[in-house]
């Protein structure tokens, strides 16, 4: 995130890749084309976000596998995956192999909490233990522990002609440094502390302020973060909304003018995020 007068050194944009219920081929099929053509407008990197029991992307770890194909240097994160959904062993497994195929550009972005409308489907999600499953942070920390490839079997040995690890495989060094984290106050201090990356968006929670004012509650979140994070004082902050790639024309102007478009007041903590502001294309 840069700092106030600074220009901006990456752009990107967040998609919600919808198709159509009844034929879902040309939307998903659209989704990858548009990345393509983002990675030749000079985009630095596209956003998926995740969508379940809905018309959007459902599966952004497969959207990103069948991207990483089709191009080369853009990267590819997802806003978020909600991990209320997910098995940290097997996303981990899913995540590494994916990051291998693109070269490392994979950049997860991850929420906790319950899963919206569990309630109508948490029989078939865990139909033993859906009333015991804890959707806490320790769902990213079990994430994380995979990914840096910490121990996650007591087992090590050959089988036969099998081999088994400890650790999850594929491993893939340097994913778990690109995890992001998104929410409010609480949840930008987490992050912070957990040494990952923090993601904001153009909504922002009261909690943890007074101010009623978005650039200040976005930029006290952010202040937060840098504050408690080990080593990143000034990076790993990105915010994103929905949008699709402009033309030529208004990625240049992008580049060299959002360092403008921020709001900012007299205040060190009342400065507007802008790391991802994307316009749709003029016709």
């Amino acid at each position: 995130m840069p700092e106030r007068g600074e220009r901006l050194r990456k752009l990107g944009f967040l998609t919600i890749g919808r198709f159509e219920e009844a034929d879902p081929g040309p939307g998903h099929q659209q989704t990858l084309s548009m990345i393509e053509r983002a990675e030749a407008l000079g985009f630095d990197s596209v956003w998926l976000r995740c969508r379940h029991l809905q018309p959007g992307i459902s599966s952004p770890v497969a959207i990103m596998a069948a991207a990483s194909q089709r191009t080369s240097r853009i990267e590819l994160g997802t806003a978020v995956i909600p991990l209320g959904l997910e098995n940290s062993l097997r996303l981990a497994e899913d995540l590494a192999t994916v990051d291998i195929l693109s070269g490392g550009r994979i950049n997860p972005g991850v929420s906790v909490g319950t899963p919206m409308l569990y309630d109508h489907y948490k029989a078939k999600l865990y139909p033993e233990t859906h009333e015991l499953e804890d959707f806490s942070k320790d769902r990213v920390v079990r994430l994380l522990e995979c990914l840096r490839g910490e121990p996650v079997s007591d087992f090590e040995r050959k089988v036969g002609i099998e081999d088994f690890s400890r650790r999850v495989q594929p491993y893939s060094g340097g994913l778990a440094d690109r995890v992001w984290y998104g929410g409010g106050m609480s949840s930008a201090i987490w992050a912070g502390r957990q040494g990952i990356n923090y993601m904001t968006s153009s909504v922002v929670s009261i909690e943890g302020t007074d101010s009623r004012d978005f650039a200040t509650i976005q930029g006290e979140n952010i202040d937060a973060f840098r504050a408690n994070h080990p080593i990143r004082s000034g990076q790993g902050c990105r915010k994103a909304w929905s949008s699709f790639p402009p033309n030529p024309l208004r990625v240049s102007r992008l580049r060299s003018t959002a360092h403008t478009r921020r709001r900012v007041s007299n205040g060190p903590r009342r400065r507007r995020a802008h790391a991802a502001c994307c316009s749709p294309p003029t016709t």
